[in-house]
């Protein structure tokens, strides 16, 4: 057997159970995803999103408990989202994310952002989930992007 595939085993098999129950619906759920990103308007899609918020980098408070869960969503997403035969870039991941701790009632904030790296570079967006102190997808993206929107879980409390 190849190395790099018994290494890819033995990762699969130190995931928690959390992790091992997710794996095939997330994988659905990231193909899901970017079919809708390509097939509904975002107008349609960005009430699915959470409510609206006023754009500046704040995070929701959580218990121990839902950060614990936070960390593990963020770990099967992003997991996933590297064996999809399609490109599983930071909206889908973000979108499935954002379901996942829908779900699961953990407050999240999906935001997006633009920058632009140099003059005459073209400006590149980003999408990102932060849920407490847990970047769960996108990693630490309010440094590095201008957030032009926000959108929130109905539950999140601002942390201020």
């Amino acid at each position: 057997m190849p190395p790099l595939l018994i290494r890819k085993i033995k990762t699969v098999a130190r995931q928690p159970l959390f992790v091992w129950l997710w794996i095939l619906p997330v994988w659905i759920l990231l193909g899901i995803t970017k079919t809708l990103i390509f097939t509904v308007s975002f107008k349609r899609l960005y009430p699915w999103l959470g409510q609206k918020v006023a754009v500046a980098p704040w995070s929701p408070l959580l218990t121990d408990p839902q950060q614990k869960r936070a960390q593990q969503i963020g770990r099967v997403v992003r997991m996933m989202a590297k064996y999809t035969p399609w490109n599983s870039n930071c909206f889908p991941q973000a979108v499935t994310a954002r379901v996942l701790l829908g779900l699961y009632r953990v407050p999240y904030v999906l935001c997006f952002g633009v920058r632009r790296d140099a003059a005459g570079q073209p400006m590149q967006a980003h999408a990102w989930v932060v849920s407490g102190r847990i970047h769960v997808t996108g990693g630490d993206s309010f440094n590095r992007f201008t957030t032009v929107a926000m959108f929130a879980s109905p539950d999140a409390q601002q942390a201020k």
